[in-house]
C-alpha cells in the first residue's frame, strides 16, 4: 500500500475544493490514485472542516452564524436544487449535512460519566434479557416439537395400555 505525504494529501484536496472543484474520477486518472483513495480524503477533510472548534470562523472564512443562515436556507431544497446552491456558494453538501447536525445537537444536554454508566448498565441488562429470550424461545420450540412427535406416536401405536 502506497502512503502518501500529508503536504500532497493537502494539495490533491485543495484541487477538489472550490474554487478548482476537479471531479474525483478526473484527478483519479490524472494522478493514478485510485478513487476511493480520493473519496476517503475527500470526506476526512469534510469530516475535519465540520467539527466545531476553538475558532469562530474556519478556513473559507464562514463564522457560525454564516453556517447556520446556509443549513436554514437549504433545508427545504431537493437535491438538485442543493447541488446547484452548494457549486453556487463553494461548499459541499456534506459540509452542509455536518453543520446540520451540529445545529440539532448543539442543545443536547452533554452525558455525563453517571449518565453513560447507566446507559451501559442497561444496554447490558437488555443483552441478558434478549440472551434469556432467545434460550426460552428455544426451549418453547423444542416443548412444542416434542408434544407434536408424542401426538404422531399416538395416532401411529395407540395409547400406551396400562400394565
Amino acid at each position: 500500500m502506497r502512503q502518501y505525504s500529508e503536504e500532497f494529501k493537502t494539495t490533491i484536496i485543495a484541487r477538489m475544493l472550490p474554487p478548482h472543484n476537479v471531479g474525483v474520477p478526473e484527478l483519479a486518472i490524472e494522478t493514478g490514485i485510485p478513487k476511493d483513495t480520493l473519496y476517503t480524503w475527500r470526506i476526512k477533510n469534510g469530516k475535519m472542516s465540520s467539527t466545531p472548534s476553538s475558532k469562530s470562523t474556519n478556513a473559507k472564512g464562514l463564522t457560525s452564524e454564516d453556517k447556520f443562515d446556509i443549513v436554514i436556507e437549504t433545508a427545504t431544497m431537493n437535491e438538485d436544487e442543493l447541488s446547484a446552491y452548494c457549486r453556487r456558494k463553494g461548499v459541499y453538501a456534506e459540509q452542509i449535512n455536518g453543520w446540520k447536525r451540529l445545529c440539532i445537537n448543539a442543545n443536547c444536554p452533554i452525558p455525563t460519566k453517571e449518565n453513560q454508566a447507566t446507559i451501559r448498565s442497561q444496554a447490558k441488562e437488555n443483552n441478558q434479557l434478549k440472551a434469556e429470550l432467545r434460550r426460552k424461545d428455544k426451549a418453547l420450540a423444542e416443548t412444542a416439537a416434542l408434544l407434536v412427535l408424542k401426538k404422531k406416536a399416538r395416532e401411529i401405536w395407540g395409547d400406551p395400555e396400562d400394565g
